[in-house]
């Protein structure tokens, strides 16, 4: 089994519309229409059995609709292969009663994103939702490090996460890009080994550009996959989660690099489902757990 657990998708009226403006903005590619179907045929293609699929809420108006989407759509998606996850935004004013109503609807996470939401992860706003999934034991995905389309800040470094895990020691708290994309060596020296799980999304590889070599030089690339690999065994390969950020990369090109890197049978599996499997807790997904 595999599954992805760092997707996006759009409404199909305006998916294309979407990621050609996003892949513009951050002068990457994209490797679906950004549709639910688009990333369907991809998993299709690329043998994923599951995709975690993320909204990202840009204005507080927008939480209680989109989430109410996510909650109608959930059971009818998780049937064809997508784990629908809930959004918050920091200045939404009642951050536990739409937590507890998406958790009462069985939707068991949510995605921050600092950067698209203009707020720093140390801000106590984001402190506050943080706390309050910990309390409602839902896993949290934020966004690290910095954001390839909205480069002038990092709304998420390594020094902020340190102290938001000192502060609030959140129970399920992923961090996506391995902790923090571009700041490989603070995550190498300082992240790895604490109690947050790291997903592989848009870290591993070259970045294809879609306007030349110079757009990203003020940035390191990606992580080779020999540092990709080092990294994953410094942090502890039960908790690393597959993740691609479909459609700003190809599943079947992240596949295939878990499958190539220096990892034990054991790691791989861990990597690419089990370890997903343990932090979602989704009763039809932990019966597919093929005992040691």
């Amino acid at each position: 089994m595999i599954i992805d657990f760092h997707t996006h998708s759009f409404p199909e009226k305006i998916c294309h519309r979407v990621v050609e403006h996003l892949s513009d903005v951050a002068h990457i590619s994209y490797f679906t229409d950004g549709s639910i179907p688009g990333l369907l045929e991809s998993m299709r293609r690329c043998q994923v059995d599951y995709s975690v699929n993320f909204p990202v809420m840009t204005r507080p108006d927008q939480v209680v609709s989109i989430n109410d989407k996510q909650i109608r759509h959930s059971e009818s998606l998780f049937e064809k292969g997508i784990i629908s996850f809930g959004g918050m935004h920091p200045d939404y004013p009642d951050i536990k009663k739409e937590l507890r109503r998406l958790k009462d609807h069985g939707i068991v996470g949510i995605k921050l994103h600092p950067a698209y939401q203009e707020t720093d992860i140390e801000d106590i706003r984001m402190k506050r939702i943080i706390a309050e999934a910990s309390a409602q034991d839902m896993v949290v995905l934020i966004h690290a490090g910095i954001d390839v389309g909205l480069c002038d800040h990092d709304y998420a470094p390594v020094s902020q996460i340190l102290s938001l895990i000192d502060e609030i020691h959140p129970s399920k708290l992923v961090l996506a890009h391995m902790g923090g994309w571009g700041a490989w060596d603070d995550v190498a020296r300082y992240l790895a080994g604490a109690p947050v799980w790291l997903d592989t999304s848009f870290s591993i590889g070259p970045v294809i550009k879609k306007f030349g070599q110079e757009d990203l030089l003020a940035f390191d690339d990606n992580l080779s996959l020999e540092d990709f690999t080092a990294l994953c065994k410094l942090h502890g390969t039960e908790r690393i989660l597959f993740a691609t950020d479909s459609p700003w990369s190809e599943q079947a090109i992240y596949t295939n690099y878990i499958m190539r890197a220096d990892f034990s049978d054991e790691e791989k599996e861990h990597i690419l489902w089990k370890n997903a499997v343990d932090l979602l807790e989704i009763p039809a997904l932990t019966k597919k757990r093929v005992p040691r």
